[in-house]
C-alpha cells in the first residue's frame, strides 16, 4: 500500500510539473477565458472523477461556492426548497417556530418564535441542531435545514440538539409539531405598572409599523402614555421598509432613519423622516440581545444615534446588510444576494467584518465586538456620546444574560414530565382571579411546588442527577409556572406571568419609573 501511495504521488507530481512548465508571464485572464477554464474543469470532473456526478450537482456546488466567497449571508436555494419556504411564508405550511443560522459550521437556533412549539419545548437560541428526523444535517446550509423544519400542519419533526461546549456537548432529542403560527410582527403587549406600555416585536414584517402603532395605542394610554418599552430581543430582522416604518413612529421630521450604501447606484438610498412621529416625544427603552439582528439593529442603532432611547440588554448580533433575491433562469432557483450595507445616522456600519474570514470564523463573533480595525473609529450621537460600529450595537446599559436551560430539562420536557407536574399543580388551583394574581405575582412559591417534584421524576425515571443551580432553577421554575398559568387561566395569564417575571423588563420599568432626565 505504501508503494501505491508513492507511485500515485509521483504521477500527480509529474502531471503538475508538466502543467507548470515555464511560460512567459501572462496578462490577467479575461472573463471569457475564465469561463472557458470553468467549462474545461467541469468537463474533466464529469469524465474522470471516480464517482458518477451530474452536471446539475456540479454547477449548483460551484454557485454555492461562489456566493460563499462573497459574504456569509448571500446564498443559493434550489427551486424545490425555495418553493417550500415560500409556502411557509404564505401560511400554507406549519412551522416548529425555529429560525436557524450557521455558527462555527453548525446549524444553530438563531431565534424561537413566541408561542411556538419550540418555545413550549424550551428550545433556546444557541442550541445546535445535529439531526432532523434522524438525518444528520452536517454540511447542509441553514436555508436547507430551515426548509426541513416546516411541513404540513400537525406533522411532527424530531430534532437532535446539542447544548454546551462543542468539545463535550450535552445531547437531547425533542419532538415538535408543525403549527400554523399567525404571521404577526407584534407578539406580546401589556400595560405595566404606572401605565408603562410594553410591546414585543418578533419580526419586521410588512405591517410591523402599523401593528406597533396600534399596540402602543392600546397599552400606553392615559396621562402616563408617553412611556414605552420596545422589546427587540430575539428579533432576527426582516424588511428594511418595516424598519423605517417603526422609526417613523419615534423620530422627528427631518431626522435620518438610516442610509444604505452599495456599489450599484440603485443600492444607495437615504431614509429621512418626513413628519414628526406619533410618539416622537415618548420616553423609550429598547431591549436587545445577541439574537437581535438586521432590521432590529438598524432600528436600535438609529434610536441610539439620535439619543432617542435608552438601549438595555446585551450586544446585538452584528448583521446589517441589504439583500435582494434574483430568480435564476431557466431552473427557477433563487439567489439571495447582498447589495448594500446599512449605515446608522452617525455613520456607523453595524455589520461585523467578514473579509478574509471563513463562515465559521465569522460566526464566532456573533454578539461580540468586531475586529479591532472595525471598532477603532469613534462616532458621536446627536448629544455627543461616544459610540462605535463594526460589531453590532452595544446597549447603553448592559444586563446579565439569562442562564441557559440544562439539557436534562429538555429531556424531561420531551418525556412529558414537566407538563405532568405543571398540569397537576394547575388542576389543584382555584380558577378565580385572586388565585391567578397570587400565582403570577409570587414567584417564591414556584420552586417548591414545581421544581422539587420535577427533580424527583427526572432522578428516578431518567436516572439523571438534575443538580440544583440557582440561576438555572429560576429560569426552569418560571417556564413551568407559565405552563401552569396557561393551563389554568389561558394564554393571557401565561404572557402576564412571563412579562411580570422578566428581569430585563423589570430593569426597563425601573428606568422609566424615574423622573424624566434622571
Amino acid at each position: 500500500m505504501k508503494a501505491l501511495r508513492r507511485c500515485t504521488a509521483g504521477i500527480a507530481l509529474l502531471a503538475v510539473a508538466a502543467t507548470l512548465s515555464p511560460h512567459p508571464a501572462r496578462a490577467q485572464a479575461s472573463t471569457y477565458e475564465l469561463l472557458q477554464t470553468f467549462s474545461d474543469l467541469l468537463n474533466q470532473i464529469r469524465v474522470n472523477y471516480v464517482d458518477s456526478v451530474t452536471t446539475q450537482h456540479l454547477v449548483r456546488g460551484a454557485i454555492e461556492g461562489m456566493l460563499n466567497s462573497l459574504d456569509p449571508h448571500s446564498y443559493y436555494l434550489p427551486h424545490e426548497r425555495a418553493a417550500r419556504l415560500q409556502a411557509w411564508d404564505e401560511g400554507k405550511l406549519g412551522t416548529t417556530g425555529i429560525l436557524v443560522e450557521t455558527v462555527e459550521g453548525a446549524t444553530t437556533v438563531a431565534a424561537v418564535l413566541a408561542g411556538s412549539p419550540a418555545e413550549r419545548a424550551h428550545v433556546s437560541p444557541g442550541d445546535r441542531i445535529v439531526a432532523v428526523n434522524d438525518t444528520a444535517v452536517a454540511g447542509l446550509g441553514a436555508k436547507e435545514v430551515q426548509s426541513r423544519l416546516v411541513g404540513e400542519r400537525g406533522s411532527k419533526v424530531r430534532l437532535t440538539l446539542e447544548r454546551g461546549p462543542r468539545q463535550e456537548p450535552d445531547s437531547v432529542s425533542v419532538t415538535l409539531r408543525n403549527e400554523n403560527l399567525q404571521a404577526h410582527s407584534v407578539t406580546r403587549e401589556r400595560t405595566l405598572a404606572g401605565g408603562i406600555g410594553y410591546v414585543q416585536l418578533g419580526e419586521f414584517g410588512a405591517n410591523a409599523g402599523r401593528e406597533l402603532r396600534d399596540a402602543i395605542d392600546r397599552v400606553a394610554s392615559g396621562p402616563d402614555a408617553r412611556r414605552v418599552i420596545l422589546d427587540l430581543r430575539g428579533n432576527p430582522g426582516g424588511l428594511i421598509s418595516a424598519a423605517f416604518d417603526v422609526l417613523s413612529l419615534f423620530l422627528d421630521k427631518g431626522q435620518m432613519a438610516f442610509r444604505t450604501i452599495g456599489r450599484h447606484p440603485d443600492a444607495n438610498s437615504a431614509y429621512p423622516i418626513t413628519r414628526d412621529g406619533r410618539y416622537h416625544d415618548a420616553r423609550l427603552v429598547v431591549l436587545i440581545d445577541g439574537s437581535s439582528a438586521s432590521a432590529s439593529e438598524a432600528v436600535a442603532g438609529s434610536l441610539q444615534d439620535h439619543d432617542r432611547a435608552v438601549l438595555m440588554g446585551r450586544r446585538s448580533f452584528g448583521k446589517a446588510l441589504v439583500q435582494t433575491s434574483f430568480l435564476v433562469q431557466p431552473s427557477l432557483d433563487v439567489v439571495m444576494l447582498t447589495i448594500a450595507h446599512v449605515v446608522t445616522p452617525s455613520g456607523r456600519i453595524i455589520q461585523r467584518s467578514y473579509s478574509g474570514l471563513s463562515v465559521g470564523q465569522y460566526e464566532t463573533f456573533a454578539g461580540k465586538s468586531g475586529a479591532p480595525a472595525d471598532t477603532a473609529t469613534a462616532y458621536r450621537t446627536d448629544g455627543g456620546r461616544l459610540v462605535r460600529g463594526g460589531g453590532g450595537i452595544v446597549p447603553d446599559s448592559e444586563l446579565p444574560a439569562p442562564a441557559s436551560v440544562p439539557v436534562w430539562f429538555l429531556a424531561a420536557a420531551d418525556s412529558g414530565f414537566d407538563d405532568a407536574v405543571s398540569d397537576s399543580v394547575a388542576q389543584a388551583m382555584p380558577r378565580d382571579s385572586a388565585a391567578r394574581a397570587a400565582w403570577v405575582g409570587e414567584p417564591s412559591q414556584w420552586p417548591a411546588r414545581l421544581l422539587l417534584p420535577l427533580r424527583q421524576r427526572v432522578q428516578t425515571r431518567l436516572h439523571v442527577p438534575a443538580l440544583a443551580d440557582s440561576a438555572r432553577d429560576v429560569r426552569i421554575a418560571r417556564a413551568m409556572a407559565a405552563r401552569v398559568a396557561g393551563e389554568k387561566w389561558g394564554e393571557a395569564a401565561r404572557v402576564d406571568l412571563l412579562v411580570a417575571s422578566d428581569p430585563d423588563i423589570a430593569a426597563a420599568v425601573s428606568v422609566l419609573s424615574r423622573p424624566a432626565g434622571r
